[in-house]
């Protein structure tokens, strides 16, 4: 026995298996007039099978049947029909329990569902929603559980908006806080705990007051005040620091500004 040519019909590596693992039979297909026209294809695009890929080119070639389908049983064909059906038949799906099929009803629907789903109970659901508010919308999510929310917050909302994130209690939240927040309130944030926060805190302090942190714990705060100081004093003492990078950076600091002062006394 002899092993049978593969269907060039057929994607490599399947076969024809519906979303209940079942063989699946074109002849009982309630669309075998639409696989006639040519609307589908066994094995490529069709709206029984297990693989999204393939229901998705099934509605991509027909997308007149979306609404007809966010109601069934396989959650792969549902969030997939709700990116073609009526609108009107959207806000039902966002109680569905899948939040493949929240997302993609909601994504049609205009900025008032959004806000409904702010709380949804998956955390992807809320990350990508918190992508799409506005400030007023995002002020309500500083306190999301999930610390990848708060993440997606502290990057979008208005600067003068931060405050309250000032101390989240994940240190990434807070270092990016530090890179946003006005220069007016980034000396408490140079007193973080966590020293990738000091260090953006530092990074973007004026000048003038970063010199006071030449007596950081961190090397890489000590490095960023060696970079930017103007305080000779400050500078002298880093010369001396017990890590050769941030005293190296101290000395050609010193350098630079000697060359500065005598380009200017000229």
């Amino acid at each position: 026995m002899t092993d049978r040519a593969p269907d060039p019909a057929i994607e490599p590596g399947d076969e024809r298996i519906d979303w209940r693992g079942q063989p699946i039979d074109c002849s009982r297909c309630v669309h075998i007039d639409v696989r006639d026209a040519g609307g589908c294809r066994p094995g490529h695009a069709c709206v029984e099978d297990r693989y999204a890929r393939r229901i998705d080119r099934f509605f991509d070639w027909n997308p007149q049947f979306g609404s007809a389908y966010v109601v069934h049983p396989h959650f792969e064909v549902r969030a997939i029909a709700a990116k073609h059906a009526d609108l009107f038949r959207l806000p039902a799906l966002l109680g569905d329990p899948e939040e493949a099929v929240r997302w993609n009803a909601v994504q049609r629907l205009p900025l008032r569902y959004k806000r409904m789903l702010r709380h949804d109970p998956h955390r992807e659901v809320r990350i990508r929603i918190a992508s799409q508010l506005d400030d007023a919308d995002l002020v309500g999510m500083m306190g999301d559980p999930d610390y990848y929310v708060r993440l997606v917050v502290a990057r979008r909302i208005a600067p003068s908006l931060l405050g309250p994130l000032m101390r989240d209690e994940e240190p990434e939240v807070r270092r990016v806080v530090a890179g946003r927040i006005a220069p007016s309130m980034l000396s408490a944030m140079t007193h973080d705990p966590d020293p990738a926060v000091r260090l953006s805190a530092v990074e973007r302090q004026a000048r003038d007051l970063i010199g006071r942190h030449a007596g950081d714990a961190d090397w890489r705060v000590r490095h960023a005040v060696a970079l930017r100081t103007a305080d000779s004093a400050v500078l002298l003492r880093l010369a001396g620091d017990a890590d050769a990078l941030v005293a190296e950076a101290a000395r050609e600091r010193l350098v630079a500004l000697g060359r500065g002062r005598a380009e200017v006394a000229s």
